[in-house]
């Protein structure tokens, strides 16, 4: 399914009063999500971690997470919340349900509907079992400081992201191919960029590829399967990190009943600095 074309107009939807940015608070930042401000999450709130979502029914929720943990590079796990809580813990005064810009619904693998509010599809699921997973957002900005520039962050985009045929380890119901974002990066920043990233393996690490796409099963660079066209100037190599987009090749893999997730690019931001998860 490639779906960065499809929803690259609704990826980049931004109300015009949002004036959302690196010097945004965690908690402003929700707030505008809930007051129905609807952007990709990258350059936002500099400092905190920000985080995937996956919400599946009880019945499933043993074997996600045994899927997470059999594949702790693509879906590294921030919290679980208990069955039919709204509530994460990394977050005060939080609600999962609305503190996302943008959703997407499922029904037995198929994406049946995107939305920034899901309040009232959450109401007729009492059981379900949320995962925040981590998410390369978070290390962006210490790229950024060591003066490796970003490039989608400065042309104002979401983040390119492929499928790829890197096979997960499956679990239970779930198997799935492992979800990469890109970005591309200087010949002489790539050691940089490797030893930065891998300083946070809660958020995906260092990468899984460098300057090969095809070696990891990616034939056509410029055209994603998820967020925006890349961004790459003369020179730039591009370089992979495993994705938290996973799980959600996972359910259009192994068909669950019913799951919510985020849109790609479109982030839970945290209350966790994002040092927290510097080792």
């Amino acid at each position: 399914m490639a779906e960065g074309t499809a929803e690259a107009g609704m990826d980049r939807r931004v109300e015009p009063e949002a004036e959302l940015g690196e010097a945004t608070s965690p908690a402003v930042a929700r707030g505008m999500f809930r007051g129905g401000v609807v952007r990709p999450t990258c350059g936002i709130s500099k400092g905190y971690a920000q985080a995937n979502m996956i919400a599946l029914p009880r019945e499933y929720a043993y074997d996600f997470l045994l899927f997470a943990q059999r594949n702790p590079k693509p879906c590294p796990i921030l919290d679980v919340l208990d069955p039919g809580s709204p509530t994460p813990s990394i977050a005060a005064g939080s609600d999962i349900r609305t503190d996302i810009p943008l959703y997407r619904v499922w029904e037995n693998g198929e994406l049946v509907d995107t939305l920034p509010d899901i309040t009232d599809v959450w109401a007729r699921h009492d059981d379900l079992v949320t995962f925040l997973i981590g998410c390369s957002f978070t290390f962006e900005f210490p790229l950024m400081e060591a003066g490796i520039p970003v490039r989608h962050i400065l042309a104002g985009r979401n983040v390119p992201m492929y499928n790829t045929s890197i096979a997960c380890r499956p679990a239970g119901r779930f198997s799935a191919n492992m979800v990469v974002s890109m970005r591309g990066i200087q010949p002489d920043r790539i050691a940089d960029a490797v030893r930065i990233s891998g300083y946070y393996p809660s958020v995906h690490g260092a990468p899984v590829e460098v300057g090969s796409p095809e070696r990891i099963g990616i034939t056509d660079l410029m055209h994603p399967d998820y967020g925006d066209v890349p961004v790459l100037e003369d020179g730039d190599v591009p370089v992979f990190w495993a994705c938290g987009v996973t799980p959600q090749a996972a359910v259009m893999a192994s068909k669950p009943t019913f799951a919510i997730t985020h849109a790609p690019g479109h982030m839970f931001i945290t209350d966790v600095p994002d040092r927290t998860y510097m080792v």
